[in-house]
């Protein structure tokens, strides 16, 4: 997979760099920029994203391709006499807490639910509900797919989410916001609240 991210990131690349007459046009606010990235370069990067199994190591090497891509479209900011690059905390207040690792992330929980409402007989929904038999090998159990999910619906607060996804407008209209809804949430406790 690690391979296959690299090679994705270097065709985003060339993406980006197709497309830098735009980019660097002064004509065109930096809002346009981001629904450029958005529209143009993301794709190319997260095609296929709903079935990969993502490392931390892999995560990470997104996340630094997209903030190359926001330090080039927000630009220096000038600051007490120098010039200064945007820190990754700015770029992630500026791009209002989304980032790749996280639409990726929801990408796949629309496609968990639309595996949940596929009917019983398509084969991608045979492999979805199949047990493996047999032993493995030796060593550490790679991620498997619905287990990296399900602990990233625990991070949301999600409960019952087979119930959820049954209706599919309802989760669409929730997970396309970034919010849970309130009954498939888990109450947080004060001290989480504040961080």
């Amino acid at each position: 997979m690690a391979k296959e991210i690299q090679r994705r990131i270097l065709a985003d690349n060339g993406t980006y760099f197709a497309a830098i007459s735009l980019f660097r046009s002064r004509l065109l606010c930096r809002t346009t920029k981001i629904i450029l990235y958005k529209t143009l370069i993301r794709p190319v990067v997260s095609y296929g994203a709903e079935g990969w199994t993502l490392t931390k190591k892999e995560e990470q090497a997104l996340l630094i391709f997209e903030r190359k891509i926001f330090r080039r479209i927000y630009g220096p900011k000038y600051e007490i006499g120098e010039w200064k690059s945007g820190t990754n905390r700015e770029l992630e207040e500026m791009s209002k807490g989304g980032n790749i690792v996280k639409w990726i992330k929801g990408q796949k929980i629309s496609w968990l639910g639309h595996l949940e409402r596929m009917e019983e007989d398509r084969m991608t929904k045979k492999i979805f509900i199949q047990e493996l038999e047999g032993t493995r090998r030796r060593g550490r159990p790679r991620k498997r797919w619905k287990e990296e999910l399900e602990r990233d619906l625990q991070v949301l607060g999600v409960r019952r989410w087979r119930e959820f996804v049954a209706d599919g407008e309802k989760m669409e209209g929730h997970f396309s916001t970034g919010q849970s809804p309130q009954w498939a949430v888990v109450p947080m406790k004060e001290e989480e609240e504040e961080v």
